[in-house]
C-alpha cells in the first residue's frame, strides 16, 4: 500500500476502531493496491439485530486518483445451534472506476440555522450517498386516484433510485472530527469525480 500521509493515516483510523483492524486493513490493502490513497473515510458502527446482539461492523471508503475502493466488513456470532460453531467475519470490497460513478450527494442537518456562520458552523449530522448503478432501490406503494371512497385498483407507483452506498455520519454518534472527514471526503471524491 502506498506510504503517503493518507494512506498511513487510513491505516491508523482502521487500527484505532478495534474492530478485526488486520482483517479490514489487509482487504483495503489488496483493493488499493500500488495506488496512493488521495482520501479516506474510516467508519465503524453498531446496530441491535431483533435479538437484542450487538452486530458491529465497518465500511472504509479510500479513494486513489483513478478508483473509489468501497470495503465492508460484518461480523457474525457463533451459531449456537451448531457445535464448536465460532464467530465469523466477512468482508467484502469493491473498486469502482472514477469515470464510473454517478451520483455523490451530501445531506447536511445544520443546528439553530439562523445562527449558521458561512465557514465556521459544522453539520450536526450528513448523509452521503454514492451511487455508480450498480445497485438500484426499488420503493413500491399502492397507487391512488385521490377518491377515499374508490375501491379500485390503481396498481402501484414507486422510485427507482441508485443507492450503491448510503452512510449516516452525526456528531452526536461519531463525534465532530467524524462529520469533519466525511466533508473532506466528500468534496475529494467530488472534485475527482468530475474531472473523470
Amino acid at each position: 500500500m502506498s506510504t503517503t500521509a493518507s494512506a498511513d493515516g487510513m491505516l491508523s483510523a482502521i487500527e484505532r476502531s478495534g474492530y478485526y483492524p488486520g482483517i479490514v486493513a489487509d482487504a483495503v490493502a489488496a483493493a488499493v493496491g500500488s495506488e496512493q490513497v488521495v482520501s479516506y473515510f474510516v467508519h465503524h458502527d453498531a446496530h441491535f439485530d431483533p435479538g437484542m446482539e450487538v452486530r458491529r461492523h465497518m465500511t472504509v471508503l479510500a479513494l486513489t486518483p483513478t478508483r473509489l475502493v468501497y470495503s465492508h466488513t460484518d461480523e457474525y456470532p457463533a451459531d449456537e445451534n451448531v457445535p464448536d460453531s465460532r464467530p465469523q467475519a466477512e468482508t467484502s470490497t469493491e473498486a469502482i472506476r472514477c469515470s464510473r460513478i454517478s451520483t455523490v450527494a451530501l445531506t447536511r442537518v445544520i443546528p439553530d440555522p439562523a445562527t449558521y456562520q458561512r465557514g465556521v458552523t459544522m453539520p450536526s449530522e450528513i448523509v452521503l450517498t454514492i451511487g455508480w448503478n450498480s445497485l438500484r432501490h426499488l420503493e413500491l406503494e399502492p397507487a391512488h386516484c385521490g377518491d377515499e371512497n374508490c375501491e379500485a385498483d390503481h396498481g402501484y407507483t414507486g422510485a427507482m433510485t441508485s443507492d450503491d452506498v448510503t452512510m449516516r455520519i452525526s456528531e452526536a454518534a461519531d463525534g465532530a472530527e467524524a462529520v469533519e472527514q466525511v466533508l473532506a471526503f466528500a468534496q475529494a471524491l467530488s472534485s475527482t469525480t468530475s474531472r473523470s
